[in-house]
């Protein structure tokens, strides 16, 4: 697959900036493209505070750091494994070589302090290649993308994570979100398939999350003036 079939005709900025992320990829670092791919679009994007607390942000990352940490004390190096904490909740994709271990990595996982659920999406195969490993990521830029194009949802209400061509959902987000984030990544290049590992909130809980709007002052008249 091309990069002009993922993401489509692109301006000069765009072209070079996946040009340095591809060049990033194969030197083996897929994480820090994101940030490169994504960065030309981010203006003019509605802007949103995390929807989780600040206490459970940092939680979240904590609980990536200490279950990565038990796996490798556990599994070593013979499996690949992504752990994606949000509001507690933790999603595990990657790889691993039979049954065994991929129960042996929840439980590891599902052991590690304030962790509320798991939600197993590994895979039995052998270790992706580099193509669709550089797919995935394409993917998830694309994807990002789409969401801070639409008018209509907080993007960073969002965490997208994204294995084998199937786009993961995780966030606090409305019903009406939920769905209309779903048919925006259904139609982006190369997406197999959708889950959505989502937190539905109402939306008199959303307008409680967002801030809203500074009326404007109104002018008064000073005590005394004529008409």
């Amino acid at each position: 697959m091309t990069v002009k079939a993922i993401f489509g005709p692109m301006r000069p900025y765009q072209r070079l900036l996946l040009t340095v992320c591809t060049a990033t990829l194969v030197g083996g670092s897929l994480s820090a493209c994101f940030p490169l791919v994504l960065g030309g679009a981010a203006a003019g994007a509605m802007v949103a505070i995390d929807r989780r607390t600040s206490g459970a942000q940092l939680e979240d990352e904590g609980i990536e750091l200490r279950a990565m940490a038990r796996l490798r004390d556990n599994i070593g190096s013979r499996a690949r494994v992504s752990v994606t904490s949000y509001n507690r909740q933790v999603l595990l994709t990657g790889e691993v070589l039979n049954e065994q271990d991929k129960k042996l990595v929840e439980q590891v996982v599902s052991r590690v302090e304030n962790v509320t659920s798991v939600v197993n999406e590994l895979a039995i195969i052998n270790s992706p290649t580099l193509v669709q490993r550089s797919s995935d990521v394409l993917i998830t830029g694309q994807v990002k993308a789409l969401l801070i194009d639409s008018s209509d949802i907080y993007a960073n209400a969002f965490k997208v994570v994204t294995e084998r061509g199937t786009v993961y959902l995780m966030g606090r987000v409305t019903q009406r979100e939920a769905d209309r984030a779903t048919e925006i990544v259904r139609g982006a290049r190369g997406v197999q398939k959708v889950v959505r590992i989502l937190e539905i909130i109402s939306e008199d809980e959303l307008r409680g999350l967002v801030p809203q709007p500074a009326k404007p002052a109104t002018a008064t008249r000073p005590a005394g003036s004529g008409g």
